[in-house]
């Protein structure tokens, strides 16, 4: 999808004889302004299923809410957790039921991260099949109660601040291969993060909103696309 608007200027006679104004020519000499290539360029919009992940005690409508296309999850930082008996933190979260080990995948949304959300995770590749002694995710995407929301891949890189009650563009585009993959992350279009994947696994995109610091934590998603090439 290209979200870019594309001006088209025609020659010829408007209605009643007037002359259709055409844009001005290029300086001689000037540099022609290329736009930038939208990173889904190239790809396929494609189908996708998910199933949900939130405390096990609790009706998915205690944690979610869906209307006018948005996504609303939220999760206590004293909630149970997915399944009885996990050690894992409370979450809300979409599983894509897409799993794959190679080729090329991107998750695309829009989010939208309440204030005061703090140490939660928003979107992640997880590696559901993996060598042992291997991590379990290939990235996560974390937001901090600070500069005003802070996303850190992990609890390191800043990606981007002032995050807190916005809407922005996540786009998570996948590289997998038998070997080590590369994964690039864009935010509003714009490339923020290029890095390799953890190696060879079988793995899926989830996103929501994966609690691991304290009090409540919240994020909204619209607009939440999958591409292939």
């Amino acid at each position: 999808m290209n979200r870019r608007s594309l001006l088209r200027a025609g020659a010829g006679l408007l209605a009643g004889g007037a002359a259709l104004a055409l844009p001005p020519a290029p300086l001689a000499g000037a540099t022609p302004v290329t736009p930038a290539a939208d990173p889904t360029d190239g790809w396929t919009q494609t189908s996708f299923t998910y199933s949900w992940q939130k405390p096990w005690n609790l009706d998915l409508g205690d944690r979610h809410s869906y209307s006018a296309g948005i996504h609303r999850m939220w999760v206590y930082a004293t909630d149970e957790p997915f399944e009885e008996g996990s050690s894992t933190d409370p979450r809300t979260e979409m599983r894509w039921k897409v799993d794959y080990t190679t080729g090329d995948h991107m998750w695309d949304a829009d989010v939208y991260l309440p204030s005061g959300t703090d140490g939660a995770s928003f979107v992640q590749i997880l590696r559901s099949v993996h060598p042992s002694g291997t991590p379990a995710t290939d990235i996560m995407l974390n937001v901090y109660d600070t500069g005003g929301g802070t996303v850190r891949r992990y609890d390191g890189t800043v990606l981007k601040t002032g995050a807190y009650d916005t809407w922005f563009n996540v786009k998570i585009a996948h590289q997998a291969s038998g070997g080590t993959g590369t994964i690039k992350v864009y935010f509003d279009d714009s490339l923020v993060l290029t890095v390799d994947d953890r190696g060879p696994a079988t793995r899926y995109f989830k996103n929501g909103v994966y609690d691991h610091g304290s009090g409540r934590a919240e994020a909204r998603f619209r607009n939440i696309l999958y591409w292939t090439r």
